[in-house]
Order: structure tokens, then sequence, then C-alpha cells
């Protein structure tokens, strides 16, 4: 591919690196009983706890749709729950339990591993300057 033809092509270059690292660490989550998605959830519940379903789709990048049915899914298996009822206005909060909270460990050791894996022959400075240019050509599409 030539760098004409690699400039033009950034956003499928991305959106390939997405979906490779997404299939590596759904393959290594599979065996905790995780997908991708409920991971992205837990990850969410940790570093907001308590937020209302609307806020965890924004942060895990879904419709609320598919968000009900993961969080049902984190539900049955004991990582999650949902309050019977608002807090405020009609948002019901939902919270990792000790379970969930002990499976988001495991997990984020094996979604830090692929994410290593994917950057271990890029320097720190490779690392500071990619992280740079991902965020302006974000910043660039908002």
């Amino acid at each position: 591919m030539s760098q004409e033809d690699v400039s033009r092509r950034i956003g499928y270059l991305i959106k390939q690196a997405q979906q490779t690292f997404h299939r590596a660490c759904e393959e290594r989550l599979r065996p905790l009983g995780l997908t991708m998605s409920q991971y992205a959830v837990l990850r969410a519940l940790s570093d907001v706890p308590g937020a209302p379903a609307a806020e965890l789709a924004r942060r895990t990048f879904v419709t609320r749709q598919s968000l009900r049915d993961v969080l049902n899914g984190l539900q049955k298996a004991g990582l999650a729950t949902v309050a019977d009822q608002p807090t405020t206005g009609r948002s019901r909060p939902v919270t990792l339990t000790e379970s969930g909270r002990s499976q988001l460990n495991r997990a984020d050791a094996i979604v830090m591993e692929m994410d290593t894996r994917m950057t271990e022959d890029l320097t720190h400075a490779d690392l500071r300057r990619l992280a740079a240019l991902l965020n302006t050509c974000i910043e660039n599409l908002t």
C-alpha cells in the first residue's frame, strides 16, 4: 500500500485495528463468560458507579436497546444490579456487584494484556504521538 493509499484510508485502518483488537479480546474474555460489550459496561460502571443506563450507553458506544440486552445478561450473571426505583427523574442507577468487580479485575488484565501486545513494537514516543494523532482525528470530526 503506497503512502497516498494509506493517507486516504486512515478510517479503514482505524476500523480494522479496532475490529482486530475487539476479536482478540473477545477470544480471551470468552472463558470468563464475558463479551467485549459486557466488559465495556462493567468498566463504565466501575468508572461511574450508579450511572443511569443512558450514561452507560453513551460511554460504551451502544444504543439503549443494546445496552438493555447487555445489562440483562450482566444481571442474570450476578455481575450488576439495576435499582428498582429511580433516584432522580426516571433513571434507575446501575451498580457493580462484588462478583462483577472481581470479574472486571480479571477482564481488565486480559484487555490490558491485549493493548500491550498490540503496541509492543512501538516506542513510548510512538505511543504518545499515536495517541495525539488519534485525538486530533477525533477532534476534527466533532
